[in-house]
């Protein structure tokens, strides 16, 4: 579940191998760049980290945040 921390939505994803959490994170590179909206991110191995928060209204969390976040969740 996403957690809601220092002004970020904040979420880690974990998958069987590297290859799978890569796959994820070209899924979700896919969708952020048609919202335009790019996370702030890391990944370990099978692990996935993803952070989100609007920069252009000065690092905090907005709606188009939550709407990634949704439209992340949907790929899993």
């Amino acid at each position: 579940m996403w957690e809601e921390k220092d002004n970020k939505l904040v979420r880690k994803f974990e998958f069987s191998d590297f290859i799978e959490a890569f796959g994820f994170m070209t899924k979700v590179a896919i969708c952020s760049e048609k919202m335009n909206h790019h996370p702030n991110w890391s990944n370990v191995y099978n692990s996935v980290t993803i952070e989100l928060t609007t920069h252009d209204a000065g690092n905090t969390v907005t709606e188009k945040d939550r709407e990634l976040a949704n439209k992340i969740d949907q790929l899993i």
